[in-house]
């Protein structure tokens, strides 16, 4: 019974303890391991920079390769540092030799090897290099960055040995860093670097392989290093195989641009719907021919501009608070224009042609003297800076790609408050039959004022996005007037669908021509275009609809 009960003991409580005791102990001898592997990785890397920063110009271009080739962490820092003259060495006579690397932007320098900030480097002194020392330390910081922790620094690196003259030294290099590579991206700028040195094979057959293995490949030396070999490689057979390499890579360059341009064609497209919508709006509600549009647009521009002269250091806060400003400012100026001149001139087109010109001069004669005649420069946020690189030769703008999804979404904005408001329900009746809605108890004169002020505010926020494009002046407006009434007529005049399509229709439709006809010839044949539609289509491709629309 006893013994019973001891082993049901031990079997409970002794033998897990005495597993977990195990089990730490071997994880304990493990962290030690690695940590003694790590220090003696660390000291063999400090010997090494102590030998390159004290030895002469020969060994120390040796040293050099021998880091480069280490795989330590740290090797291309200390090896972009001596490149740029920030690598120091301290220490004379008896004393202990320093490696010191001084900051790119700063006086602050750090312990090279084990990367510990020092108070200073007084009594340091440069670790000279030579030129040729200077061009192969291009190529070695490009194997030390092989070893990167980070992937992107692999891939450039990658990109950066495949350009130089790779030897069978680097080859091995790729080779070896392929096999335990993890990261697709690498994977592939590995294959490529291997594939673009495995071209100088003096066997045909590995010539070959590598033809197979580039074909799509986009980067700008390996479609130069393909194009020579179909020209001069001394095989038929190669010549032929890289043929066939260069034109599928001449494929993918083709779909790359037609989809590049369809991009801009979007981009110019939403600015042409920005531009437009509000002209739609009033153009098809009123019947007014408004010319002072474009200084709406201008209005708004303006008031991001002054917006961000507040607010200097707070770019994103003063964008957003822009677009309702903009709105606002925008918005009150074409219900003033409404109710102080239009109003007057209702079913005389031509006389509110004129009369708008005439505001759009004042307008624009006003901001000359209440600012300045000149541009002015309106900064973006760094999110909307800069672009996406796809690949070698597809990159979209990140300020078009947010002002194309900013017009879509005032565009689905417009709608809703045109489908689903009580204004935008007065607003469809009186631009469908004005007669009728009037009979209906609706104040006509009151949904003029709030469409135009509703017309103006969209061109003020159109103003917003604009001025993240270009600069913002007094004559800015006049840019887009033009545009946006032939985006009205061709879409159908105050739908807003049509707008849409006209619009984005437009805006391809010119980008396509631009690269055959150039851009002034490109806008004369989309005017032509226009032009003859409308002789097939008088009412543009989408008619408003009621029983004022038919007369």
């Amino acid at each position: 019974m006893r013994t019973h009960i001891m082993t049901e003991f031990l079997k409970r409580f002794v033998h897990p303890l005495l597993w977990c005791g195990l089990g730490l102990f071997l994880f304990t001898a493990i962290a030690h391991a690695e940590t003694a592997m790590d220090d003696d990785a660390d000291t063999l890397f400090s010997s090494q920079l102590e030998t390159l920063a004290s030895g002469n110009l020969r060994e120390r271009r040796e040293q050099a390769a021998v880091i480069a080739a280490s795989g330590h962490p740290r090797a291309a820092h200390v090896l972009s540092a001596l490149l740029d003259g920030r690598l120091l060495s301290k220490g004379e006579g008896d004393e202990p030799l320093q490696v010191i690397v001084r900051d790119a932007d700063s006086d602050a320098v750090e312990d090279a090897a084990f990367g510990h900030s020092m108070d200073s480097a007084e009594g340091a002194r440069i670790v000279p290099i030579n030129n040729p020392l200077r061009n192969a330390l291009r190529d070695l910081i490009a194997v030390a960055e092989i070893h990167h922790e980070e992937p992107t620094h692999r891939v450039l690196a990658s990109e950066r040995l495949m350009v130089g003259d790779l030897n069978a030294e680097q080859m091995q290099l790729l080779r070896g860093r392929l096999t335990k590579e993890e990261d697709e991206a690498v994977q592939k700028a590995l294959a490529m670097a291997i594939a673009v040195g495995q071209l100088k094979d003096p066997n045909a057959d590995q010539r070959i392989e590598a033809l197979d293995q580039l074909r799509g490949a986009l980067h700008a030396h390996v479609r130069g290093q393909v194009a020579a070999l179909a020209q001069n490689d001394p095989e038929a057979e190669v010549r032929r195989h890289a043929e066939q390499t260069m034109a599928a890579i001449q494929n993918r360059i083709t779909l790359y641009r037609f989809s590049e341009n369809l991009f801009f064609g979007l981009s110019l497209g939403s600015v042409l719907l920005l531009a437009a919508l509000g002209l739609a709006i009033t153009f098809g509600v009123m019947g007014v021919i408004n010319m002072a549009h474009g200084e709406l647009i201008m209005i708004g521009a303006y008031t991001t501009w002054f917006l961000q002269t507040l607010m200097p250091t707070q770019l994103t806060l003063s964008l957003w608070l822009a677009i309702p400003s903009a709105f606002l400012v925008a918005g009150l100026v074409g219900i003033a224009m409404e109710r102080g001149v239009i109003r007057f001139l209702y079913g005389r087109p031509l006389e509110t042609l004129l009369a708008t010109f005439g505001l759009s001069l004042v307008l624009q004669q006003a901001v000359r003297s209440i600012f300045s005649p000149l541009n002015q420069a309106v900064a973006s946020p760094e999110w909307i800076s800069g672009s996406v690189a796809l690949n070698p030769v597809l990159s979209l703008t990140w300020n078009r790609i947010y002002v194309l999804a900013f017009a879509l979404l005032v565009f689905v904005a417009l709608l809703l408050i045109l489908k689903r408001t009580t204004l935008g329900l007065k607003v469809r009746a009186v631009s469908q039959n004005r007669a009728m809605a009037q009979a209906l108890g609706v104040r006509a004169h009151w949904v003029d004022a709030m469409t135009f002020g509703l017309g103006a505010g969209i061109a003020g926020v159109a103003g917003v996005a604009l001025a993240q494009l270009s600069n913002v002046g007094p004559n800015m407006g006049q840019s887009y007037i033009i545009d946006s009434f032939m985006v009205v007529v061709l879409g159908g005049v105050g739908n807003i669908w049509g707008t849409f399509v006209g619009a984005f229709g437009l805006g391809i439709m010119n980008k396509f021509l631009e690269p055959y006809a150039g851009a002034v010839l490109a806008k004369i044949v989309v005017l032509l275009f226009i032009i003859l539609f409308i002789q097939y289509r008088p009412r543009g491709l989408f008619p408003q609809k009621g029983r004022s629309a038919e007369g």
